[in-house]
């Protein structure tokens, strides 16, 4: 039978970053793989890797619960917090640097994101412009005076008739 600190020590050492890290590490491949499709608008890409990273955050969210409650098992809080408090206690330098890995990799994916979510916005702002325009809708340009302001033009088209 195990004893209470033979129990911790054993979910202790179920406390690693290796199935984080590769998920998270999967989901930067994927950012870069969507990138280079909405650069060049592949659309059926862009759909693939959108149904895999629903699964890829699952799992992800999933490692970071089992983390939180191998923690709280621990004695820590279940959040960064703790994390932090148990890495201090484990002195392990190469915890640390795995950790800290972890989080360096967690911002790169949110920045890539955030790119991706330029892109997307820039793909939706130029299809809506065609649409209006194929429309018939006025189209509305901006340009700057010589004051450096920037004013409106409207200009009314007609349908394109095809």
């Amino acid at each position: 039978m195990l004893t209470t600190s033979q129990t911790a020590k054993t979910t202790r050492s179920d406390i690693n970053f290796e199935q984080d890290a590769m998920l998270v590490n999967q989901l930067l491949t994927d950012l870069q793989k969507e990138q280079a499709a909405l650069v060049v608008s592949d659309v059926h890409t862009i759909e693939q890797l959108i149904d895999k990273r629903l699964v890829l955050l699952q799992q992800l969210s999933v490692a970071a619960k089992n983390r939180y409650d191998a923690l709280a098992t621990n004695g820590y809080e279940p959040n960064e917090k703790g994390m932090a408090k148990w890495l201090m206690v484990q002195a392990k330098p190469m915890l640390n640097r795995a950790w800290d890995n972890f989080q360096k990799a967690l911002v790169q994916a949110k920045e890539m994101n955030r790119l991706n979510g330029v892109l997307i916005n820039k793909h939706f702002n130029r299809n809506q412009q065609m649409l209006s325009h194929l429309q018939g809708e006025s189209v509305r340009t901006d340009t700057y005076g010589k004051n450096g302001q920037t004013k409106s033009q409207h200009y009314l088209r007609g349908p394109l008739i095809v």
